[in-house]
């Protein structure tokens, strides 16, 4: 049985890198990969990948690993070529996150239903499970957040998330995607608003100042 934390998933302002450590065979790190993508799947779907680190995997195992990622899980593999056609567009990422154009959605955002809006997004109502807010600025929702919030997504590590009751499904700011965690949590009580510190999502009670 592999260690529990033998495959970890780090994210950065980036995306995602994966590290694994030494002392495993390529049978129990691949095993290992499945059974975390398995049990993760939804939270991480469509994330970016930019690098497996490992020093005893060759090429062709890493290769192995991607395209169990790319194929069975729907992951995006991300090269250093990709990083420097991003970063050439930084000067397009949206800056009205403290003014800036806004819309206002009044009502539940559903399961299945998509808004995505290159601006601020407030929802007035709910944002239930399998229902998406993508923004390019921040994400304010005036009662449930369960579903996916994306705020800042092409590229605002300004950007913020924030809710009366802030339990997302999978919650992102630009590249940088907050974990889940593990087992069984504390539901929030009061509004919260999540926002990049140190290269992670840190989520803290909204208090009024």
């Amino acid at each position: 049985m592999p260690e529990k934390n033998a495959i970890q998933f780090k994210g950065t302002k980036e995306g995602l890198f994966i590290h694994i450590k030494p002392n495993y065979d390529f049978e129990t790190i691949r095993k290992h990969l499945i059974d975390k993508l398995e049990k993760t799947q939804f939270f991480f779907k469509g994330a970016n990948i930019f690098e497996i680190k490992c020093d005893i995997l060759t090429n062709e195992e890493k290769e192995e690993l991607e395209d169990i990622m790319i194929t069975r899980y729907k992951l995006n593999i991300v090269k250093n070529s990709d990083i420097s056609r991003t970063s050439e567009v930084k000067e397009e990422v949206f800056q009205g996150i403290t003014e800036g154009k806004t819309k206002f959605i009044q009502g539940t955002v559903r399961s299945g239903q998509i808004v995505d809006y290159d601006g601020n997004v407030v929802v007035i109502g709910d944002v239930n499970p399998g229902g998406q807010v993508i923004a390019r600025g921040n994400i304010v929702v005036m009662g449930n957040l369960r579903g996916i919030a994306h705020a800042g997504s092409n590229g605002n590590m300004e950007a913020c998330v924030a809710a009366l009751y802030l339990d997302p499904a999978q919650l992102r700011i630009a590249n940088v995607i907050a974990r889940a965690p593990d087992g069984k949590y504390e539901k929030p009580k009061n509004p919260e608003l999540a926002r990049i510190k140190q290269n992670m999502v840190y989520i803290e009670p909204y208090l009024n100042k």
